[in-house]
């Protein structure tokens, strides 16, 4: 499913509603006071009814005579959604701890090493130039934090793409919001390592057309990552400055 336009009054009552439930603040099976709401969030009762129905759509809401709008269990949320990842993580993470995280992680050690080996034999050049592109931006410093978070997104976009396996393109969704959280915190850090050297291992092994070497490089700029983020979490917490669970 596609990315949710985020856009006027609507959007951002689809948003806040969503980051009160993904958050907690209102819990699985709260039934809502559409009334008090709507004075709440100065909307018509319309345009309250449409933004539900984007969040039901994502398995998060629902509706019944007698009872009227409720939240659903979190085990009929469509977790893969690229919007309620984004929302988890969004403002500081509502609902986005260090559970979800190494659930993304591990999700990322399941579907990266099998995807790089596909890009190893399927690649084009134009795959190449994709991936040498985003390393020539990783290695750029004058953009900050958010331009590293960028070169490193394109990198594992144009991975996936270098498989020229649709599905596999569509997991990106799932990848990119874990890693641009993970990237934000690392970057935003001086404690995290040289991304470039661990992603040209992964280049140049997609490259030479060699899937094993392709899937041992992912894996070690998978363990990398970890242990920057450990890293960065140590460190902030040695310093009292802010982590990721904040």
């Amino acid at each position: 499913m596609a990315a949710y336009a985020r856009r006027g009054v609507h959007g951002q009552t689809v948003e806040t509603l969503a980051r009160r439930v993904l958050s907690g603040e209102i819990p699985e099976g709260a039934t809502l006071d559409l009334v008090a709401l709507q004075g709440e969030l100065d909307v018509s009762l319309t345009a309250l009814r449409e933004s539900l129905k984007v969040l039901a759509a994502k398995g998060m809401v629902d509706a019944r005579q007698k009872r009227g709008t409720f939240v659903r269990a979190r085990s009929d949320w469509n977790l893969l959604d690229a919007d309620v990842l984004r929302w988890q993580f969004a403002d500081g993470g509502a609902g986005a701890g260090p559970a979800l995280l190494r659930n993304l992680g591990e999700v990322r050690g399941i579907i990266e090493p099998a995807a790089v080996r596909l890009a190893a034999e399927r690649r084009t050049d134009a795959d190449l130039d994709a991936l040498e592109a985003a390393i020539t931006a990783m290695g750029e410093q004058e953009g900050g934090a958010a331009h590293a978070v960028e070169a490193d997104l394109a990198f594992h976009r144009a991975l996936l793409a270098a498989t020229h396996n649709e599905l596999l393109e569509r997991m990106e969704m799932v990848i990119e919001s874990g890693l641009a959280h993970r990237d934000a915190i690392v970057h935003s850090s001086r404690h995290g390592e040289d991304p470039v050297p661990s992603h040209r291992v992964v280049l140049d092994a997609v490259r030479e057309r060699d899937p094993a070497a392709a899937e041992r490089a992912v894996r070690t700029l998978l363990d990398q990552a970890a242990r920057d983020l450990d890293r960065v979490r140590r460190t902030a917490g040695d310093t009292g400055e802010g982590t990721a669970d904040q």
